[in-house]
């Protein structure tokens, strides 16, 4: 009786192990990116990868698809790089790019970090920091001023994803500062900047496109 139970108890491993390789080899491109992943459960994440575009929100979604229709820098492109390999493959984002990555300031250099964790990350357009005092981007260029750079640059992420549905509310940025999201669907606002296009996808962040630089707050 004993040893019976046992073949049927092996027998119904087996059976597991196969319908777990099955799954594994129609998959394998959703879990090796969703491998660092809080998330519980592969399947939402699955489809998420799926369809980079399911949960954008935002009222210049279509004008940067419309920009940006396919390639690395593309919602669907970005989807397959880590944030700051993502983001340099952006037209949107250069601005952004040469201050994450040493080429505004070579005393700040934040992509190796960028891309080993897990982030929510504003993302200033190049727009965006036309609206700042040419004054000012100099004086960030200064061995001085690569303590302001870093604080301005960390207060943009958050640690950890955070989906669009979920942003509403304060969070604590990784300069340690809190900023506050506010609003819904295509009318979210991060302090006072205004949301783009969010909810893009990158392999280890979720990226919130806005139109003003951060600033965080005096200390």
């Amino acid at each position: 009786m004993r040893s019976t139970a046992r073949l049927a108890a092996a027998g119904l491993l087996a059976a597991a192990a196969l319908a777990l390789t099955a799954c594994s080899s129609g998959a394998g491109t959703a879990s090796s990116s969703d491998s660092g992943s809080s998330m519980s459960s592969s399947t939402p994440s699955a489809s998420k990868s799926m369809d980079p575009a399911a949960d954008l929100v935002g009222p210049g979604c279509a004008a940067y698809a419309k920009q940006v229709p396919d390639g690395a820098g593309s919602v669907s492109g970005m989807a397959e790089d880590p944030v700051a390999t993502a983001a340099s493959n952006n037209p949107l984002l250069t601005t952004l790019v040469a201050a994450v990555s040493g080429k505004l300031n070579p005393n700040v250099n934040l992509v190796d970090t960028l891309n080993g964790g897990d982030f929510t990350v504003f993302a200033p357009v190049d727009d965006a920091f036309k609206k700042i005092d040419p004054a000012t981007i100099e004086t960030l260029k200064t061995d001085a001023g690569a303590a302001t750079l870093t604080s301005v640059l960390t207060y943009h992420v958050v640690p950890g994803q955070i989906a669009p549905a979920d942003i509403d509310g304060t969070h604590k940025t990784v300069e340690g500062s809190d900023l506050t999201v506010t609003g819904s669907g295509d009318s979210l606002k991060v302090n006072d900047a205004s949301v783009i296009c969010g909810g893009v996808k990158t392999a280890n962040a979720t990226v919130y496109l806005i139109d003003s630089v951060l600033m965080p707050p005096a200390k």
